[in-house]
């Protein structure tokens, strides 16, 4: 048995099988819907019922709160249909356009440009044709049925050959998959997954300014869209702001130095938030989003991409809508929300 779900303004219309979630059905016929995490966990999916009746799977109140449901909005990553549907959600062009693959993957190299980080290239397999808008992801299917997310930091482009992505990964003491990644590890282990997902990519019928937003390894996703706009010989005004810790947290410095030096649209403004006089820095410090509102307290004209942890990310779309005039459409975010973020104790 199916249900018809119908998305308004676009007047299309997808069949949900039943105990589908409808983003998942979305994605499995090519149709571009907003997400993020498909985990009930960042509210990327945040859409309006305009007719029929869903059932919500389980899914965090900061992603969609009791009075939001009441309100008639659902998620759409954990929302159920029980009759035919009439939903109000932004069409994403581009986000349907590949096929999502199951694949086995062999790990090429493991480098640690940070004590916490770990960058992984992972070959591809040859007779497959990887296809992925830069800022996607990949997720890792683990024993059990288990999924970890990772983005790609490498344009597609940049896949090489023989075929290889490039995730940056950073340590969670106690995580099941990056516990082994920075523990038993090796090269040549075969792994196992799926993709591309998510809706987090250059929206390139603009020509609006645009502001690159990261913290720790939200940076990968923002990498691979510099890559990407490089090639494309994308001109549109650009500041990437990325925010750490402490000087050893910004990993990859050097390439954001040289990126910007190599490309006249692009400024590259790193923030610290703990630095000490170890680290001997003399630029900014503080919030990364606060360092992007003193440079830019006029947001009204810009697209924002932000990156990074939920609180960050959460900060930087509240404040640049309510005090810095960024239209709400215009802020696009994949929130690197850990296992911990998306099941939180009780």
């Amino acid at each position: 048995m199916s249900f018809q779900v119908t998305l308004q303004p676009a007047a299309r219309s997808f069949a949900v099988e039943r105990d589908e979630p409808i983003l998942a059905a979305a994605i499995r016929q090519g149709i571009g819907l907003p997400y993020g995490c498909r985990d009930g966990a960042c509210g990327s999916c945040k859409s309006r019922l305009l007719e029929g009746r869903v059932i919500h799977g389980a899914h965090q109140t900061k992603a969609l709160s009791p009075e939001e449901e009441e309100a008639g909005l659902i998620l759409t990553c954990c929302a159920t249909p029980q009759t035919d549907c009439v939903v109000e959600a932004r069409s994403v062009p581009g986000a349907g356009d590949f096929p999502v693959l199951k694949m086995p993957c062999r790990v090429m190299a493991i480098a640690r440009p940070a004590p916490d980080v770990a960058v992984l290239t992972l070959q591809l397999p040859a007779n497959q044709v990887f296809q992925y808008r830069a800022g996607q992801y990949v997720e890792f299917i683990l024993q059990g049925g288990l999924r970890r997310s990772y983005s790609m930091a490498n344009a597609p482009h940049r896949l090489g050959s023989p075929p290889a992505i490039e995730l940056h990964v950073r340590h969670m003491p106690g995580g099941r998959f990056t516990d082994h990644v920075f523990g038993a590890m090796k090269e040549k282990e075969i792994l196992r997954l799926e993709g591309p997902f998510g809706s987090f990519f250059l929206r390139e019928e603009s020509t609006k300014p645009l502001v690159l937003l990261a913290s720790g390894t939200g940076f990968a996703p923002i990498k691979a869209i510099v890559e990407h706009m490089r090639h494309k010989a994308i001109d549109r005004p650009a500041v990437l702001y990325w925010g750490a810790r402490r000087r050893a947290d910004l990993y990859q410095h050097d390439w954001c130095l040289q990126a910007a030096a190599e490309m006249p649209s692009l400024r590259y403004v790193p923030v610290l938030s703990d630095a000490t006089a170890e680290d001997a820095w003399d630029g900014r410090t503080g919030f990364v989003h606060r360092a992007v509102m003193a440079d830019l307290p006029d947001l009204s004209g810009h697209q924002v991409y932000a990156c990074g942890a939920p609180v960050m990310v959460d900060a930087a779309q509240r404040d640049f809508v309510a005090s810095c005039g960024l239209p709400a459409d215009e802020f696009y975010a994949d929130s690197f929300t850990s296992e911990a973020d998306k099941h939180p104790a009780p």
